[in-house]
């Protein structure tokens, strides 16, 4: 079910002020009888995790390496995603908000549900960058943070791509579908798509599958996305800085004072795994709580979304390690714990 916290009165990065609605759902158990993971989405992402429709299902659920049985589960959608379904929340002045305002928003969001410890935040792309966001504004509030496929900052890369994307959006006559169209080549790789189509030919329509695959990916956003809401995901990719525009990203880093358990792609071509690795060698020589774990795949960025069993691999033995205190804590005493 859809919830809502309105936000009265939210100051942005730039000086505005407006009320912001923010969407939430929420799995699993009572936050107030369970260790709470908070789960950030990607750009064309929403609070709909687990479940019918769910994007994440493999990992999030009864069972599963995120057991809804044993974690309350809270999603955000980010501000102006659209979910909601309202036209009203939209953002249209997107241009005034940046990742980190996102971030205060969820914190605000958090302290009117009365959560003030996190056992996780985890997410993927700009949704991982949001972790990075949010455990920087709040270095106490998470014991891990787990930032997949993503980076703290917006590399000259990542911010070349959304120039070109912002230049589609602004001026094509499909906007959302061309755009979508452009970004599933640098969410992929070379070696993915041949793999997956071999300059294969559609039986009924005169192009190659390729061709087909990408006319569907942007035609299926464009029924579900809207062009606003796109806008502003984009802009918020290219304002990722942990660094609060200092620049010095360690610093920042290196006072959140959870676990930080960096997970990368090593054919990502949207946010380099080198660039992580140079991010985690870096950080653990200031840092001991820092890991770092890297999804071996053809499939490119999109492969957090992909490579399931290798991402749970990853992830298990951080929510393992609860599910057994938690065991612990019902054989010691039947009348504690989380499960109750």
């Amino acid at each position: 079910m859809l919830q809502e916290i309105c936000i009265k009165n939210f100051e942005n990065s730039v000086g505005g002020i407006q009320d912001i609605h923010l969407c939430f759902q929420q799995f699993g158990q009572a936050a107030r009888l369970a260790p709470v993971v908070l789960i950030n989405h990607a750009l064309t992402g929403n609070s709909q995790i687990t479940g019918e429709n769910g994007w994440w299902g493999g990992i999030v659920g009864p069972g599963k390496t995120i057991d809804t049985d044993l974690y309350s589960v809270i999603a955000f959608n980010i501000p102006g995603n659209g979910f909601s379904g309202k036209k009203e929340d939209l953002i249209e002045n997107y241009k005034d908000f940046r990742l980190r305002d996102v971030a205060q928003l969820q914190a605000l969001a958090l302290e009117q549900l009365r959560i003030d410890n996190l056992f996780a935040i985890i997410g993927g792309s700009v949704g991982g960058a949001l972790a990075w966001e949010l455990a920087a504004l709040k270095p106490g509030l998470a014991e891990n943070i787990i930032p997949i496929a993503t980076d703290y900052k917006a590399t000259d890369w990542v911010l070349a791509n959304c120039k070109v994307q912002a230049q589609i959006l602004n001026n094509s006559a499909c906007p959302v579908k061309d755009a979508r169209m452009h970004a599933m080549t640098f969410y992929r790789t070379p070696q993915s798509l041949t793999k997956k189509f071999n300059r294969s030919r559609e039986e009924v329509k005169p192009c190659y599958k390729v061709e087909g695959w990408l006319q569907y990916h942007g035609d299926k956003l464009e029924g579900r996305f809207q062009l606003a809401s796109y806008k502003l995901m984009n802009h918020l990719l290219t304002t990722i800085d942990i660094s609060n525009g200092s620049g010095n990203y360690l610093e920042a880093a290196k006072k959140i004072e959870g676990d930080i358990h960096i997970i990368t792609v090593n054919s990502d071509w949207f946010f380099l795994a080198e660039e992580n690795w140079e991010t985690y060698v870096e950080l653990s020589l200031v840092k001991p709580n820092v890991r770092i774990h890297e999804i071996k795949s053809v499939h490119g960025h999109d492969a957090f979304l992909i490579e399931n069993a290798q991402l749970a691999r990853f992830l298990k033995p951080v929510f393992r390690t609860n599910k057994l205190a938690n065991e612990t804590s019902k054989v010691l005493d039947p009348k504690i714990g989380y499960l109750q």
